[in-house]
């Protein structure tokens, strides 16, 4: 299976000179980097989510590389245009040049309460328009200190289930346009990280969750993310159950996220 590496750069960062400086940055280290500028997209994707205010000119940027562009979010009330002031559609996204959109992140959650249902709108709107969704889930430190994790993820996964069943015509596109990224929110920029064998079990109830919505999700993509870096990169690459890494603060710094790229590339040889 292909690996991904996707760059969630958040509010991230702050000017268009450092935008370009970063993106000058991973463009260099990736022509100099053997095992990143051969066969790259065949072994290992690498994607960047920018802000809104620095998508179009990202994606001009990447245009001509290999390199994916993601929003980190898409408006939940229509999918094209409306009187919804500060929000972006998914058919503005498009024409702004991504193919993916993060939705669910738990930012997002936390800050702007979305709900299950809000977050099936946006998928809806999403998939409508062609564009990926990389679906993000996780649990808090007290529902995994109580082990609630698998309880949570299932019910974050619900959002999954009831897209099919609304929308039974996209289910054929969810194997190509859809990702999972577990992310347990206490590990997201914390430093704190659960062991490999953690993450490989809760991936293997994932991927089992999922195939059972439908036959055809038997072989979804999973990805971890929560403070992954790339001195511990090498070990969640390693797992078969772990198929890339969505990757916060690393990913501001262009050796340490192509560095954790190159460990999935290498792993998915």
């Amino acid at each position: 299976m292909q690996a991904w590496v996707i760059g969630n750069w958040k509010q991230n960062p702050a000017t268009s000179h450092d935008v370009n400086a970063l993106l000058d940055d991973l463009c260099a280290a990736i022509s100099t980097t053997k095992q990143m500028s051969h066969d790259n997209s065949a072994r290992c994707q690498i994607m960047v989510a920018p802000s809104f205010i620095h998508l179009a000119a990202v994606n001009g940027r990447l245009k001509d590389t290999s390199i994916l562009c993601a929003a980190q979010d898409i408006s939940g009330h229509s999918a094209s245009v409306g009187a919804y002031t500060g929000e972006c559609s998914a058919q503005q996204i498009v024409d702004a040049g991504a193919t993916w959109t993060i939705l669910g992140h738990s930012e997002r959650r936390q800050y702007h309460q979305e709900s299950n249902d809000s977050l099936l709108q946006k998928m809806i709107h999403a998939l409508s328009q062609d564009l990926g969704v990389v679906f993000c889930i996780g649990e808090s430190q007290a529902q995994y200190d109580t082990k609630q994790t698998l309880e949570v993820i299932d019910n974050q996964l619900a959002v999954i289930k009831e897209f099919i069943t609304q929308q039974p015509e996209l289910i054929e596109a969810l194997p190509t346009r859809l990702i999972i990224a577990y992310e347990p929110v206490w590990a997201i920029g914390t430093g704190k990280v659960p062991t490999v064998a953690e993450v490989s079990a809760t991936h293997k109830h994932i991927k089992r969750t999922l195939a059972g919505f439908a036959d055809s999700l038997s072989n979804m993509t999973v990805l971890y993310g929560g403070s992954v870096n790339a001195d511990n990169a090498n070990s969640f690459a390693a797992d078969p159950m772990i198929d890339g890494a969505l990757v916060g603060g690393a990913s501001l710094k262009a050796d340490s996220f192509l560095t954790i790229a190159t460990a999935f590339s290498q792993a998915s040889i």
